[in-house]
This record gives structure tokens, sequence and C-alpha cells, in this order.
């Protein structure tokens, strides 16, 4: 089971420009805690945060490393759905309580200037969590609207809940098949690439 997705903008080299999440999405609640409460919510952010942060190191040591310079800069948004098979990603393990209660598996993907995540739980299939990423990704780019020449983006949080229900119901990775994908494109108004 997928216990959250964020989407963030893993910002510049240390000290420059901040990881900003730009939205986040718990599914479930971890075994052994009470659903609701302002105190669960402000520790679910703060686990969403650190997941954050260490996505943003993880892309910031990948472009370091392929000798790329990271830039906060975000080009210009696709207007159609595109391929991201070679998009870098990559996956790590948090151990139990640093911060999840128990361990878990983060499958991350660096698109353009945002980085998208996956918090699983270690059983879970990594192999179809990076294929699930990788066709949500485009689809939540299309969600995207600059609000001004840089990082500023606008993410349609309707558009994304749509897609997130869709395609990761309550957490449950699905095996998606071209014929589906397009339906939910057609149902939500996305663009298909041809």
């Amino acid at each position: 089971m997928v216990r959250a997705f964020v989407l963030l903008a893993p910002g510049g080299p240390a000290g420059h420009a901040p990881c900003r999440v730009l939205y986040a999405r718990t599914f479930g609640s971890p075994p052994g805690t009470a659903p609701g409460g302002s105190r669960q919510r402000l520790r679910r952010k703060e686990q969403l945060l650190v997941v954050a942060r260490q996505v943003a190191s993880q892309c910031q040591l990948l472009q370091s490393s392929s000798g790329r310079p990271s830039s906060p800069q975000l080009p210009q948004l696709p207007d159609e759905t595109m391929s991201l098979q070679d998009a870098p990603g990559g996956l790590f393990q948090l151990p139990s309580g640093d911060p999840f209660p128990e361990r878990v598996t983060v499958v991350w993907l660096s698109v353009l200037a945002l980085a998208f995540a996956l918090v699983c739980e270690p059983q879970e299939n990594l192999s179809l969590a990076e294929i699930t990423l990788r066709r949500l990704a485009p689809r939540l780019l299309l969600s995207l609207r600059l609000l001004g020449p840089g990082a500023d983006v606008l993410l349609r949080p309707d558009a994304a809940d749509g897609l997130l229900d869709r395609l990761l119901p309550h957490g449950q990775m699905l095996f998606l098949n071209e014929r589906f994908l397009q339906a939910v494109d057609r149902e939500l108004g996305i663009k298909a690439s041809r």
C-alpha cells in the first residue's frame, strides 16, 4: 500500500531556494495511530516534510553527480503529456521511527524542476510503484500553471485529487493498461500525446 504521495519543488543547492511541498496526500492511517486531531495532522505534515527534504537531497545529489547544474527555475510546462522514460529517479528507505512508526520505502522521480514521490510500505512492489509514478507525473504536470517567471507554480488540487483517486484508489497501486489510462485522460480532460 502507498502511505503518501508528495509533489515538491526541490529548490536549488543547499543555502539557495528551499525545498517546498506543493501538494501532498496521505492514504490510510499508520498502524497504532488514532485518526484525526490537530496533533495527528501536524505529525503527518512533519513526516511528509522529512520525506520531501530527503527527496530534494537525492535530486540535488543526482544532478551534481551527473554534472548538470541544478536550477530552481521551472522551464515552460508542456501542453501535452510527455514521456518520462529517461527522467531521473530512485528510491531509498527510511528506518522505523524516522519519521514513520514503521520502515517505509520512498520511490521518487525528478521532472523539470519538480519531484514526485510515493511513500510505500516495505513489501510493496517497487517496480509497480515506479511505473505508477511515471504514469502519474506527466498527467500531474498538465495540472500545473505557472504563476510567473521562475519556480512559482499553482497546482489545481481538484485535478490532482481526481488523478490520485483513479490511479491510486485508497493508496492501492493498480496494474494500468493504456486503454484505462486513455479513458481516465478523456474523463479528466487531459490531452493525450500521440
